[in-house]
């Protein structure tokens, strides 16, 4: 198996697995994209209850945008507030602290 340094110079040549479903699985990878971070670094700092510290970049505005087209076409297609879902209303939470995360970092 190919020995890999991480940012620290650790070698990082273990390989961790487990399921998820396809709705768990949606919901990490959005939260990996407004992130910023690889997919390993995102979950490592998560597991090992670490901060996840977004630096805002072209990238993460980008998947901001369209993150929100996505939620601005699903309430679109919802006729009244009581059809929302559990999962649409945790991404928007995820965008919203995402984003005001951002206009903090602006203020100081």
């Amino acid at each position: 198996m190919e020995k890999k340094l991480d940012a620290k110079g650790r070698w990082r040549n273990k390989t961790t697995s487990f399921m998820m479903s396809p709705e768990e699985r949606e919901d990490l990878d959005t939260r990996v994209r407004l992130s910023g971070l690889t997919k390993q670094e995102y979950m490592v700092r998560r597991l090992l209850e670490r901060d996840v510290v977004v630096q805002p970049s072209s990238r993460i505005f980008k998947a901001l945008r369209d993150q929100m087209t996505e939620i601005l076409e699903e309430l679109k297609r919802i006729e009244s507030g009581a059809n929302v879902d559990a999962e649409l209303l945790a991404t928007i939470k995820i965008v919203a602290q995402t984003y005001n995360g951002f206009e903090e970092k602006k203020k100081s």
